[in-house]
């Protein structure tokens, strides 16, 4: 990971140098340029975990049925699920390749940005520095409410009315509350790579729902 980790903070260093050259330097903005580029490149990738797991999601109370139908045979049940999947056009495994090349990517960003050695002036906006926590605790609240909409998103409309949508709803709502929390103390720097990252999230998850509605 300190791989991944030097060649964030190479690029991050590399995008305040082009703030310097344009007359403004930044590291918050240079922390902006570097996540919407981050995310630019892995759209393809978003694209195919997004769409699998909104599949995946929409085919839930179906599965539940056939779950509690043949919950005594094991047998029958995976080959009607295998059955419903291959029906509805969904592939199970289709969101995991995508998010286990993400991952490794965002957790490097993440390390990146946190362990980042500012030199010189670290102010950005409001804040003396970003390599401190928000003392106005403005960038957590943002942090969790970016949170809650791409968590809101991304389940589909209606939901399951049972047991399984009851706690798919507590996770939409308790996740953000907790990555708010954890802002609190996190480096101002790593929160706004955070809500800028939710932001382009949120943006592509529309431009999806546009073209897919054409």
């Amino acid at each position: 990971m300190d791989f991944l980790s030097n060649i964030v903070q190479q690029a991050l260093a590399l995008f305040y140098g082009f703030t310097k050259t344009m007359g403004y330097p930044s590291y918050g903005i240079a922390i902006i340029l570097m996540t919407i580029v981050v995310k630019m490149l892995l759209y393809p990738l978003t694209k195919k975990q997004i769409e699998s797991t909104k599949a995946m999601m929409s085919i839930q109370p179906k599965m539940k049925a056939l779950q509690e139908k043949y919950k005594d045979d094991k047998q029958r049940l995976n080959m009607e699920l295998a059955n419903l999947y291959k029906s509805e056009g969904v592939n199970p495994l289709a969101g995991c390749l995508p998010l286990l090349v993400q991952m490794p990517i965002m957790i490097g960003i993440f390390y990146g940005i946190r362990d980042f050695n500012y030199v010189g002036p670290a102010n950005f906006l409001w804040m003396d520095s970003i390599a401190l926590k928000d003392p106005t605790y403005i960038l957590p609240v943002l942090s969790a409410l970016s949170s809650l909409i791409v968590s809101k998103m991304t389940m589909p409309a209606g939901g399951d009315s049972g047991a399984a949508g009851m706690q798919s709803k507590m996770m939409s709502y308790g996740m953000p509350i907790f990555i708010g929390y954890i802002s609190i103390d996190f480096p101002a720097g790593l929160v706004i790579y955070w809500i800028v990252m939710n932001v382009m999230q949120i943006a592509q998850q529309m431009f999806m729902e546009r073209e897919s509605a054409k």
